[in-house]
């Protein structure tokens, strides 16, 4: 990952980075004042740098380079006097917005894709800038900066961007040490699950991803992982992870990672839906449908990673990430529609149709959680349903929940790690449109609200937990078309940030 360092004194970067806030009071004159006709000192006059006619959108990801024309002086009070040895080259401005942590993340993913051919940058931050600036700032480069390698690929040729260094130059680096490191923490986890979720299905059986798991967790103290093989599932009665992994020659697998810190004040139990690669089964996809689904684990992934990462932070919550894994695949001991599948803990489903396959291996994990290993808090993650970017859009994720507080929790989390979710509405007359003829449950019903529909199914597998229970369908934002902030094209972790931000503050 890119060097991101705190400095008092930085010296030989040829790029020097004013952060500027169009909304700062401009001084009717510049107090040290650099010579005529040529920028401002950093400092309150930072935006003279700025032709006045673009200074009102001069917005979060706004950038502009400039020659050097002057040393930077002393001038002003909110940054200091930065001076590298024999000067910078290029002066390059970046907008933060408000100046809030959502703005300094933004500057930070733009300054990640405007300085790409820069080896080394000095960002002058502001005397006053605040802990939640570094992370933002912080959190964005390293974000926007990601890019994925398939595992094992020849590194011959590499052309990731130049960037290498930043130095955040602040007068006194102490208090700001947690945070950047809060902010480093989140970005590897946040790679992690890009990583999981980008590589191709090909490699990516549910064998190699609890591989993965293993290896990443193997000699981290408090880290322990469990992983169930097809024998040990069938003896246990994993019946919907065993029909939806029955049509590929990859077996399913559940893995069980937990993270048991020395003081912990409450157990929380995540689960993340983990279909290595969905064909739809004999429900089969169109191509287009099909062409991504390699990112249907992305929910396995997220609580992989934040379980991770709560133990890197060395969060004092005790954790349980369980990832049901498996392919779904068309072939003579595929599932059919009009199966009745036998769930952990006995509740049975019809399934009519076998492209809606999560919801499955998630009513065997959620089951099991409720029943083994009493958590005092159940979520789960999932990329559920396409009906979830119909209703929200592809930057929200929906959130379903009894629990005003845990939605609350949740949804405040989402937004201050810079990821979004909505809640949704659990309709008691829509419960009836479960009722089956040959099982306990309807696994699919055809009335509509899918992602609704889903999470009430989902519902009856979380026993006395059910005002304990959060579910999020974040199908949508799992994945990014463009760059897009932080976002780069591709996987973008969607989930990670969030539950580390709820579990930081849950433990505080």
């Amino acid at each position: 990952m890119l060097s991101i360092r705190l400095v008092v004194d930085p010296t030989g970067s040829d790029t020097l980075v004013l952060p500027v806030r169009p909304d700062r009071e401009q001084p009717a004159e510049e107090p040290d004042g650099g010579p005529a006709g040529g920028p401002a000192a950093p400092g309150r006059g930072g935006a003279r740098l700025l032709d006045p006619t673009l200074r009102a959108e001069w917005a979060a990801e706004a950038t502009g380079l400039l020659p050097h024309l002057a040393h930077p002086g002393t001038a002003g009070t909110t940054h200091r006097s930065i001076r590298p040895q024999g000067g910078p080259t290029l002066l390059l401005l970046v907008g933060v917005g408000d100046g809030d942590e959502a703005g300094w993340r933004a500057a930070g993913a733009a300054l990640a894709r405007a300085a790409a051919d820069e080896t080394s940058i000095t960002i002058a931050m502001p005397v006053d800038a605040a802990p939640e600036a570094v992370r933002g700032l912080a959190e964005g480069l390293w974000l926007a900066s990601y890019r994925f390698r398939i595992p094992a690929a020849s590194t011959e040729r590499d052309d990731r961007p130049a960037l290498a260094e930043v130095l955040l130059a602040i007068a006194d680096p102490e208090p700001h040490a947690a945070a950047l490191e809060s902010a480093r923490v989140t970005a590897e986890a946040t790679r992690f699950a890009r990583d999981l979720t980008m590589t191709p299905s090909a490699l990516k059986t549910p064998a190699w991803f609890a591989g993965q798991v293993a290896a990443a967790a193997q000699g981290r103290p408090g880290l322990t992982v469990d992983i169930r093989e097809p024998d040990r599932l069938a003896a246990e009665g994993f019946g919907g992870l065993l029909a939806v992994g029955g049509g590929s020659a990859q077996g399913p697998r559940l893995v069980e990672l937990s993270w048991r810190p020395a003081e912990a004040r409450r157990h929380v139990v995540l689960v993340g839906k983990g279909i290595t690669f969905d064909t739809g089964g004999l429900s089969i996809k169109p191509r287009e449908g099909m062409k991504l689904m390699r990112k249907d684990m992305a929910g396995a992934a997220a609580v992989i990673a934040a379980t991770l990462g709560a133990a890197a932070l060395n969060l004092p919550v005790r954790l349980t990430a369980l990832a049901p894994l498996a392919e779904n695949m068309p072939s003579g001991s595929a599932f059919r529609p009009g199966d009745v599948v036998r769930h952990y803990g006995g509740l049975t489903s019809e399934t009519t149709n076998s492209d809606a396959e999560g919801r499955l291996v998630l009513a065997d994990a959620l089951a099991y959680a409720v029943r083994r290993l009493a958590p005092d808090l159940l979520v789960d993650l999932a990329t559920l349903t396409g009906a979830n970017a119909v209703a929200l859009g592809k930057r929200t994720a929906a959130l379903y929940s009894e629990n005003d507080e845990l939605a609350t929790e949740l949804i405040e989390a989402a937004g201050a790690a810079g990821e979004r979710a909505w809640r949704m509405p659990l309709p008691a007359d829509y419960v009836e449109y479960l009722g089956s003829d040959l099982a306990d449950l309807y696994s699919a019903p055809a009335q509509g609200a899918g992602s609704v529909v889903a999470a009430l199914y989902l519902r009856e597998f979380t026993g006395e937990l059910r005002d304990r229970w959060v579910h999020v369908d974040m199908s949508a934002p799992s994945w990014s078309d463009n760059h897009d902030g932080e976002l780069v094209r591709g996987a973008t972790g969607w989930g990670v940030r969030t539950l580390l931000r709820w579990l930081a503050a849950r433990a505080g």
